[in-house]
C-alpha cells in the first residue's frame, strides 16, 4: 500500500481552501469537486448550464492528466445540482461528452447550495 500522494496542476482552478486538488491513493484519483471555474481567471464561467458542466468536466480532465490518467479510466462520478431541473441537460452534456467510451458509474443530487453559488459540482473517481 503506497501513501496518498495530492496532485495539483495549474491546468485546473486552485483550491478555494485548505484541500488539494486531487489525491491518489491505491491505485486511483480522488479528486476534490470542482465547479465550473475558469482555470485562468478563477472566476465562474459565463454560459448556459451545458457550458457550466463542460468546464467542470474539463477540469477534471486537467486533475486526471497531472495524475497521468484519463477520462476513459474513469470510475465514478458525483453531481451535485442546484437545480434538479437541469438533469436532462446533464444527461445531454454525458452523452457527448463519453460518447467514444463506456460512461463511468454516476449518481447526482440536488443540493440547496454550491460554493460560489455555482449550479453544478462534480467530484470524480478515476483509476491509474
Amino acid at each position: 500500500m503506497n501513501d496518498p500522494k495530492a496532485i495539483s496542476t495549474p491546468d485546473a482552478p486552485e483550491a478555494m481552501g485548505p484541500y488539494s486538488q486531487a489525491k491518489v491513493a491505491n491505485g486511483f484519483v480522488f479528486t476534490a469537486g470542482q465547479i465550473p471555474l475558469n482555470p485562468e481567471t478563477g472566476k465562474l464561467i459565463d454560459g448556459d448550464f451545458s457550458q457550466q458542466v463542460f468546464q467542470v468536466l474539463s477540469n477534471i480532465i486537467a486533475i486526471l492528466e497531472a495524475a497521468e490518467t484519463d477520462a476513459s479510466r474513469i470510475v465514478k462520478l458525483t453531481v451535485f445540482l442546484k437545480d434538479f431541473s437541469n438533469y436532462p441537460e446533464l444527461n445531454a452534456v454525458f452523452t457527448e461528452f463519453f460518447s467514444h467510451m463506456e460512461p463511468p458509474a454516476r449518481s447526482a443530487l440536488q443540493v440547496s447550495k454550491l460554493p460560489l453559488d455555482a449550479e453544478v459540482e462534480i467530484e470524480c473517481i478515476a483509476a491509474l
